[in-house]
């Protein structure tokens, strides 16, 4: 019994440090303890379960059956797989790019003293953001209609009427039209957080700058663009996540039509688990879900090797 009380007491005091110190550890850990346990609930074990259910062929009506790696091999013979991979990528390409790069011009633009323009700006610019992506979606899919949609409507009225599309049904333009939607619901948020990221830079930098010759556009160059490297590869992070997790508003648009041209993995796993013609594949919805997880992980895993590589 003594040596069980010992063994116990080394782990403690390995687990929570020294005497002095071992109340504070205490303190914190019973702080992180109902985030974890709530984490591990509700997102761990549903995730695990996902996992497990991708080796399992299920349609919620005869018993699960384990499959092994069935359904990732049947991905390489999807047609309709890769292409929601490659619009999926597509997608969080242009998005990554676009709503990186131009929200921190304008926010600079913003920093250079607009006054009150700048205040409202920011703040016009910010609106959308707070719109759910399914209102956004419902919104834009009234405005994009070919018939009804006031842009058809617009451009005919101003007359450029041979500038009409069927926004959401030609597969020619209907990514554009997405991409154009997301842009437009995101854009004032990152601008918003470059901004905040500016206010924090070091006024001096610019002034030595400004002794050493450089013009605006070297100082940007020189200065904003370097500093702004930590609040660069947030916004970069939570990009290629939004790309890659992107759902509501498309399936709210299109439903990843006309013929799965704006088919995404997101849509995808909701097409065959939750609205499959016939029987539900939960078990290859599991594994289309898994997919998606593991792209997230490599997303966060890019965050944390940029992080590390710019610190040295």
């Amino acid at each position: 019994m003594s040596q069980i009380q010992s063994l116990f007491g080394r782990l403690a005091s390995v687990l929570l440090g020294s005497p002095n110190g071992r109340q504070e550890r205490i303190a914190g850990l019973s702080m992180v303890l109902p985030a974890f346990i709530f984490f591990l609930l509700f997102i761990g074990i549903p995730i695990t379960q996902t996992v497990l259910l991708g080796f399992q062929k299920w349609n919620a009506i005869a018993p699960a059956e384990w499959v092994g790696i069935d359904n990732y091999v049947h991905m390489l013979d999807d047609n309709v797989f890769a292409r929601a991979l490659f619009v999926t990528f597509i997608l969080t390409a242009a998005l990554t790019i676009i709503l990186t790069v131009v929200p921190q011009i304008i926010a600079v633009l913003f920093n250079m003293g607009w006054g009150a323009f700048g205040t409202i700006g920011r703040t016009m610019m910010f609106m959308p953001s707070v719109i759910s992506w399914v209102v956004t979606g419902a919104l834009w899919r009234l405005i994009l209609d070919p018939n009804l949609g006031s842009l058809n409507r617009l451009l005919q009225g101003i007359g450029l009427a041979a500038l009409q599309q069927n926004w959401l049904g030609d597969r020619n333009v209907v990514l554009w039209s997405i991409s154009a939607v997301a842009i437009w619901q995101q854009f004032g948020l990152y601008v918003i957080i470059f901004f905040a990221g500016i206010q924090t830079i070091d006024g001096d930098l610019y002034e030595a700058a400004a002794i050493d010759g450089a013009n605006g556009f070297q100082r940007y160059l020189n200065v904003t663009v370097p500093m702004l490297r930590p609040v660069t590869l947030m916004v970069v992070t939570l990009n290629l996540l939004n790309g890659i997790k992107l759902f509501d508003v498309i399936y709210v648009m299109t439903q990843g039509g006309p013929v799965n041209a704006s088919q995404t993995l997101g849509t995808y796993v909701y097409r065959v688990a939750f609205a499959n013609p016939g029987l539900p594949d939960f078990g290859y919805g599991s594994a289309l879900s898994t997919i998606i997880l593991i792209l997230c992980i490599l997303a966060l895993f890019f965050q944390i090797w940029m992080t590390r590589r710019a610190k040295y």
